[in-house]
């Protein structure tokens, strides 16, 4: 037995920000992705996703049955014969990997469940989101429901605000374009929760909260914009302001023997480094107008393309 595949999700611009309503634009990455699934002679990591699918399972038995139902009986059957989540997505990198998880387990078992093919209004989607952040919260503490969200409609989410966020399209990709966004693989895995705490013991102070506001969120904000209105110009030069900030301001989400290499792309404009959800480790997201020279910047490093300009 194997279930449909529910891709992992990259937070372009937004990591941060959107807990204090900034915009965000999040992307389906099919690259990585995984299923429910069921085999005869399991291997060790299948025996340890059954375990933490067992947990799950009984945690999901106690939501808000006015927010959503599960047909627990066979989910807990299926869990006890042996069901596990079969997937590729690396965990603790900032590219849903519990997201795309809660995605099938919702897809598989809720009740009167809002699928991919209504008519996706706003109040839809704000339903699934806050449906899935109850869902994820059982792995992060605390969860905003969009990597879940994006992993099981698996299409483009801009988010205008907490309140108000809608499917969009993406200007497409040039195959042979020079500009391309890229993961960087920092080869430490990251934890969500620890980097999440800093940030919100940093919003105490008022400093921090006016730059968030006044930099942070305006560039952020500007980014989503061009995008998606494909201003490749305008979108570098937000982007690089961006990278600044973060360097400055958020160095502790950026693993420290990556602080020479950040700030050595925002003097060459050969690429400039952001963080790919919380940070900690895990992936770093990288912009660049001309990937055969960030390529070569970054020879070192463990580099995937994501999308092209």
């Amino acid at each position: 037995m194997k279930g449909p595949l529910f891709y992992s999700k990259i937070l372009l611009f937004g990591e941060y920000g959107i807990i204090k309503d900034s915009k965000g634009l999040s992307i389906p990455y099919s690259f990585y992705n995984g299923a429910l699934k069921k085999d005869e002679s399991p291997a060790e990591s299948a025996l340890k996703s059954n375990e933490s699918l067992k947990r799950f399972a009984t945690y999901l038995q106690d939501l808000d049955s006015n927010l959503v139902r599960f047909d627990s009986e066979r989910l807990l059957e299926d869990v006890n014969s042996g069901m596990y989540f079969d997937s590729s997505i690396p965990q603790g990198y900032g590219v849903g990997s519990s997201g795309a998880l809660v995605a099938a387990i919702y897809d598989k078992y809720a009740f009167d469940k809002i699928t991919v093919l209504e008519n996706l209004t706003r109040e839809k989607l704000l339903k699934l989101k806050s449906i899935f952040s109850a869902m994820e919260s059982f792995f992060h503490g605390k969860s905003s429901g969009l990597d879940p969200l994006n992993s099981y409609l698996s299409i483009p989410i801009l988010i205008n605000s907490k309140d108000n966020i809608e499917a969009t399209g993406i200007p497409a990709q040039k195959s042979d374009g020079k500009g391309a966004v890229f993961l960087l693989d920092s080869g430490i895995i990251g934890e969500t929760a620890p980097m999440v705490g800093l940030f919100m013991e940093n919003m105490k102070q008022e400093g921090f909260r006016s730059m968030l506001k006044n930099q942070f969120i305006k560039h952020t904000d500007a980014c989503v914009d061009d995008f998606l209105k494909g201003d490749i110009k305008s979108l570098f030069k937000n982007t690089k302001q961006l990278s600044k900030i973060v360097l400055n301001h958020f160095k502790p989400m950026i693993p420290q023997q990556f602080h020479e290499l950040w700030k050595k792309g925002i003097e060459t404009n050969e690429y400039y480094l952001k963080l790919c959800g919380s940070g900690g480790g895990g992936y770093i997201l990288g912009f660049t107008e001309d990937i055969e020279k960030a390529k070569k910047a970054l020879a070192n490093y463990k580099l995937e393309v994501v999308y092209n300009f």
